[in-house]
């Protein structure tokens, strides 16, 4: 099922979310939901606080990067119960955009490196290390999971200079061809 897409402003964007075990209810059906959601939206990933859950689990395919890094082709990955353990090497600027965050893209700058500790769909536990485009898109989604917006790393003065057009797609302001979920 597609499910909607939360919207900046909602309060379950800035929560922190919680870790889950395998008892998690509907869990299966979730994560195909997950799946199902983010293809239907044209995302790269999908963090579960954006479909309004609070829980540790995202999902990505950062395939669409593959021509630039052929490693990448079919990488698709669920992170479950994430924690991101360590990030180096030089900070890299590119622009980014959310599903949670419609019509709006900005330069954010992330480290170029990053070691990540989760669990898969199928429980089995990682340690693993990513850099590039695939780190970029894991580090966005793992943001979701602390309550962090891409639009959070702008300086500050663009921040004040986007406060308008985040108050206006909190409101409905943008034109999406996905379901969603304003802020109440």
């Amino acid at each position: 099922m597609i499910l909607p897409i939360t919207i900046y402003g909602h309060p379950v964007l800035r929560k922190v979310a919680k870790d889950i075990d395998k008892d998690y209810p509907d869990l299966e059906k979730f994560k195909a939901d997950m799946w199902q959601t983010m293809y239907f939206a044209d995302g790269v990933g999908l963090a579960a606080p954006q479909v309004g859950r609070s829980i540790r689990m995202f999902v990505i395919d950062c395939s669409t990067f593959a021509e630039e890094e052929p490693e990448l082709e079919g990488f698709k990955k669920m992170f479950i119960n994430a924690k991101i353990t360590e990030r180096t090497g030089e900070e890299w600027a590119m622009s980014e955009g959310c599903l949670s965050v419609p019509g709006l893209n900005e330069d954010v700058k992330r480290p170029e490196s990053i070691k990540i500790e989760y669990y898969d769909e199928n429980w089995e536990f990682h340690e693993e290390e990513y850099s590039g485009y695939a780190a970029r898109v894991i580090q966005h989604e793992y943001d979701h999971l602390e309550g962090i917006m891409f639009t959070d790393h702008c300086a500050p003065i663009k921040k004040r200079l986007l406060r308008g057009k985040l108050a206006g797609i909190s409101k409905g302001k943008f034109k999406a061809k996905y379901k969603f979920t304003l802020p109440r």
